[in-house]
Formats: structure tokens, C-alpha cells, sequence
């Protein structure tokens, strides 16, 4: 399928979903699809090259034996650092908000160009790129089933964007990671509507499932909603196998060789020059065994707490009075993690024991950067730019490492199927 940009063309965008069909200057019907980035500025037409009745496009890197990405909303990299695992792929841009995690992407990914700002920004002033391959996860806290729940929020119509960058990359596959709620919610359904006849995405077809992490070799047990798209002239590339269903990666393996005792509170004093910012940074991974100072309090509460335990451990003459009167909800808040099974899922405030099951499994303190990243996947010489609170959020962000390889390996195996 080509794609040009329709500087003799007109559009009729009678369609609701921002699409149409192509007339030329004259006002003869062209017989292409349409699509208007809807964006500030001037609209900007692009017409599918490929007449309506017809689904015989050129798909693009078809005879490729590398396999091109474009990594959307790329946050430090994890779902690049997967996909790549398996040695086809060639990240060649990377779109990330976050100047600091930004920055880790690009210490990593020297080779990678990476564009820091929103989407919206990229897709408006850049030169998309033809690509093989679109990952990416948007941002998923408008339908987390953390907290409050908000269908209105902004972050829930990222997902559009990374619909228009489809369009306009014409990959031959694209892979959405996200949180498990996301398949039910109202923006799953319009992503569904837009791979249907008519559709903005109508060459593209998806399937999806919700993958646990630990299933595919990862420290932690985290079940992620994964999309994985392809271009209607294309079979689907499947699901990949499996490796560890029944017998999970655990915590002792992740922490092997890690000492119990921290080594710092603060990152080391050191700063990296990076889109004309000055960041903290670059750490690698060994250097983020980082602790916190505790209460007495606090020291006291974890004593009572054993492997496996969690807050209804403590004693009533350590709990704080609003403790004291709820003996129900959540069984992971101040609870530690087990050695002989999964981590639960590491998110971005896993130094705070009262945020879940974070504690170290014998140890009286909160996991530490370097333990939640080794439970990520993340190897022990990855750069890390930014403070202890944006590395962490980074770290949590991520997608694990053995996920992406996972998933990695099947689109080449599908690539490569292809003759």
C-alpha cells in the first residue's frame, strides 16, 4: 500500500471517523481512501494509494532481513530492549515525553533517533518514517484499575495517535502493550472500529489477548493487554508460546547475588547533557541499589511482617488509627514478596512499602531501584538518566524485557516465514 500526500486532491470528510474518499482538483472521484490529520495548522490529506475495492497494496520491507521499529511513547526503552533481543530489528526512531526517560532511551540506543515531546508534536513537525514494525504502549492510568477510573482522561485518546502513526508508517505490523483493563474499555472499541471496512485503519487487521509476563520468563507475575496488528495482505503473525507456564521465574533468582544491605541513599553526583537540559545521570544499573532512611516506626512494623506477610501481620499497637478500623481491602499493601514465586507487578512507587507487596523478602526495607529493574529484566550495565523518583517511574513503566523478546521473536518468525 503507498501512501503520497494529495497536494492536487480535495476530500470529502462526510465520514464521522475523519476519513473519505480522494476527488481530484477537477472533481473526479479518485477511488482512494483518505485520511486528514487532524492536528493545529493546515489539515494534511493522505490518500491510500491503493483504490477502495482492491486489498493487492505493496507491503512495505517485505524481502527486508532486518525489520525496522518505530518505538511510540518509548519511555527507557524496555519493549525496544526486548524486540531487539532477537537480533532482526533496528530501532530507527523512538517518540518519548519524558526528557529524562528520553534521555536513558537515547544512552541505550545511541543509533536511535529520539524525538522528546508528545506525540501530537512529532506527528505534526516530523518526518514519519517508513518502518517495518510500530511498538508501543500509551498511557494507560486513565483505565487502570488503580484508583479512581476516568474514561474522560486525555491519555485514554492516545491511542488515536498511535492510529495516525500507523497510517502514515505503513508498517507491516504493530504491537499495542497496555494494562488488561484496556480491553474493556470504550477506546478498545474505537480501536476495533477503526480496523473495520472503512475504517481509518481498514488495511490493518488486530488480535489481542491479555499475556502474564511471568509466562514468557519474566521475575513477575504482570498481566498486560498485548495488540498485535498486520497488514490485511499479511497473515496474522500469531501469539508467541509460552516458555515458563507452570513454572514461573522467581524473586531468588532475579535478587541472586544481590547484597540485603543497600549501598546509598542518593545517586551518585554526576550529570549528563541531553536536549539541551542538564539531568542527573547516566547510572547504570549496579549503581541504583538505593535505600531510604525509616522510622523506628516503620522499622518496627516490618519485624512483624514474614515472607509472604503483609499489613494484618502488625500488631494493633503498631498500627496507625485508621488501620486500626479497617481490617478489609488489599492484602499487598506493606506485604513482602515471596522468594520462591513471582514478584508482583513492579510499578513506578515501588519504594514505598505502603504502595503494595514491595517489601524485600527478609529484609526490613523496600525493594531498591536495582532489585525492581532486575525484576524487570533490565541487564546490569543499562544507563539510567534522572532523579530517584523519575528512574523509578521509569523502571516501572517499563514493559518487562523477556515480554518483549517473547513477542520479538514471533513477528520474525513470521517475517521470515515470508520468504
Amino acid at each position: 500500500m503507498s501512501r503520497r500526500r494529495c497536494r492536487d486532491m480535495r476530500l470529502d470528510t462526510s465520514d464521522e471517523d475523519g476519513t473519505g474518499t480522494c476527488e481530484s482538483a477537477s472533481g473526479a472521484p479518485s477511488g482512494r481512501r483518505a485520511w486528514r490529520v487532524l492536528s493545529p495548522g493546515p489539515p494534511t490529506v493522505f490518500c491510500m494509494g491503493t483504490p477502495l475495492a482492491s486489498r493487492s497494496a505493496a507491503v512495505p520491507g517485505k524481502n527486508a532481513t532486518t525489520l525496522t521499529v518505530l518505538d511510540l511513547f518509548a519511555g527507557a526503552g524496555g519493549l525496544s530492549v526486548g524486540v531487539a533481543a532477537d537480533g532482526a530489528f533496528r530501532t530507527v526512531q523512538a517518540v518519548e515525553m519524558d526528557a529524562a526517560a528520553a534521555a536513558t532511551y537515547s544512552q541505550n540506543h545511541p543509533e536511535t533517533e529520539v524525538f522528546v515531546g508528545p506525540i501530537q508534536d512529532w506527528l505534526r513537525e516530523a518526518d514519519v518514517p517508513r518502518v517495518d514494525v510500530i511498538v508501543g504502549g500509551p498511557p494507560c492510568q486513565g483505565f487502570s484499575t488503580l484508583g479512581k477510573q476516568d474514561v474522560e482522561d486525555d491519555r485514554n485518546a492516545l491511542w488515536e495517535e498511535y492510529a495516525r502513526t500507523i497510517v502514515r508508517a505503513q508498517p507491516r505490523y504493530f504491537v499495542v502493550e497496555n494494562v488488561a483493563a484496556f480491553m474493556k474499555s470504550p477506546q478498545y472499541g474505537l480501536f476495533r472500529a477503526a480496523v473495520a471496512p472503512g475504517g481509518m485503519l481498514e488495511y490493518y487487521a488486530f488480535e489481542a489477548q491479555v499475556l502474564n509476563a511471568a509466562d514468557f520468563g519474566a521475575f513477575q507475575a504482570r498481566k498486560r493487554a498485548v495488540l498485535i496488528g498486520h497488514h490485511r495482505d499479511l497473515p496474522f503473525p500469531g501469539w508467541p508460546q509460552p516458555t515458563h507456564a507452570g513454572r514461573h521465574r522467581t524473586v531468588r533468582e532475579a535478587l541472586r547475588g544481590v547484597d540485603e544491605a543497600w549501598e546509598a541513599v542518593d545517586l551518585p553526583e554526576r550529570w549528563v547533557r541531553f536536549d539541551g537540559l542538564e539531568l542527573p545521570g547516566a547510572f547504570r544499573t549496579t549503581e541504583l541499589h538505593l535505600g531510604r532512611e525509616y522510622t523506628l516506626l516503620s522499622k518496627q512494623r516490618f519485624r512483624r511482617i514474614p515472607e509472604g506477610g503483609n499489613r494484618f501481620d502488625i500488631p494493633d499497637e503498631l498500627l496507625a488509627p485508621c488501620w486500626r478500623k479497617h481490617k478489609t481491602g488489599s492484602g499487598d499493601v506493606m506485604g513482602r514478596l515471596h522468594w520462591d514465586r513471582p514478584s508482583v507487578t513492579i510499578r513506578t512507587e515501588f519504594f514505598k512499602p505502603e504502595k503494595g507487596r514491595y517489601l524485600h523478602p527478609t529484609a526490613n526495607r523496600a525493594i531498591t531501584h536495582l532489585e525492581a529493574a532486575l525484576l524487570q529484566g533490565f541487564p546490569l550495565d543499562y544507563k539510567w538518566v534522572g532523579s530517584k523518583t523519575s528512574i523509578a517511574r521509569q523502571i516501572g513503566n517499563a514493559v518487562p524485557i523477556p515480554l518483549g523478546k517473547a513477542i520479538g521473536h514471533q513477528l520474525r518468525v513470521a517475517a521470515n516465514s515470508l520468504g
